[in-house]
């Protein structure tokens, strides 16, 4: 049987590439029975492979804040911050992430960079979005949709064409971005941030996050049931999208049944942090424990 180590020989001596050992790899687990040679309490998850990888995400984030500090200085001094001249450095940065994805993430199939990459991605978009909406007087509800907009567009099309896990939380928090952007500009009341996720709290916010978890958490599930093993990046996608949908649920229903203090809400409350924990482990997802746990 090749082990690991024969596949990171291969690699060394040219013999596969990296993203063919990644794959067999993952064939390979995935015939065995991933969960089979798991620990019982281990869920598939990883940050990054390696030091190098790390160091690698320190230059990338070297290079970006590098890029901003340099073109922002040279926006407020000499353009007075003109909105297209923020659009086009702004389209510039996304190039060049795009370039160093295409390395990093289809090529080199690192997790790392792949994430902090996806992040560049989506402050560069929000830098876009923020000149788009500068570009005519509107409304801050209005422009707070522009950039949302923006930004989730974006993202939606950055994880079609690289396919980064992570990327799908960060959609997930440019949706309720614009929800709620677009609810502001409707007109609904700007609500203080400690009642504005109460479902007995006027406005739609708490409504608008419980409705967007239940979304994620119904394309998380799909991921799930397409990959039962969790050896492929699907079932990274379910994680992530769980990450999302997780505090959007819980934490909206909880703080609603906690804020009402009553013997009658108490009970509620430790009835549905029970069926929480019921459906966290029939699903085999830690984020809805981490939820109902805080």
């Amino acid at each position: 049987m090749i082990e690991r180590d024969d596949l990171r020989a291969a690699v060394a001596a040219g013999v596969v590439t990296e993203a063919q050992a990644a794959r067999l790899t993952a064939m390979s687990e995935e015939r065995r029975g991933i969960r089979a040679i798991m620990g019982p309490s281990d869920e598939p998850f990883e940050l990054f492979r390696g030091l190098n990888e790390i160091f690698i995400v320190v230059g990338l984030t070297i290079l970006y804040f590098g890029w901003l500090a340099v073109t922002g200085l040279t926006i407020f001094n000499n353009l007075g911050a003109a909105p297209v001249s923020v659009v086009g450095l702004s389209i510039v940065a996304l190039f060049a992430i795009a370039a160093a994805a295409q390395y990093f993430t289809i090529i080199r199939r690192m997790v790392a960079p792949s994430i902090a990459l996806a992040c560049l991605a989506g402050l560069s978009l929000l830098q876009m979005g923020l000149g788009f909406a500068s570009i005519e007087d509107a409304t801050i509800g209005a422009k707070a949709t522009i950039t949302s907009a923006t930004v989730f567009t974006g993202l939606l099309l950055y994880w079609w064409y690289f396919r980064v896990p992570f990327t799908l939380a960060l959609i997930g928090a440019a949706a309720l971005a614009f929800c709620y952007s677009l609810s502001l500009a409707n007109g609904a009341a700007v609500l203080d941030l400690e009642n504005a996720f109460l479902l007995s709290a006027e406005g739609p916010f708490a409504l608008i996050t419980i409705a967007l978890g239940l979304a994620a958490l119904i394309i998380a599930i799909r991921f799930d049931l397409s990959d039962p093993h969790r050896v492929t990046r699907r079932s990274a996608n379910g994680f992530w999208l769980h990450v999302v949908a997780a505090p959007a649920i819980v934490n909206t229903v909880a703080l609603t049944l906690l804020e009402a203090d009553t013997a009658a809400s108490n009970l509620l409350l430790l009835a549905f942090l029970f069926v929480i924990a019921l459906f966290a482990i029939i699903i085999d997802r830690r984020s809805f424990l981490m939820a109902g746990a805080g």
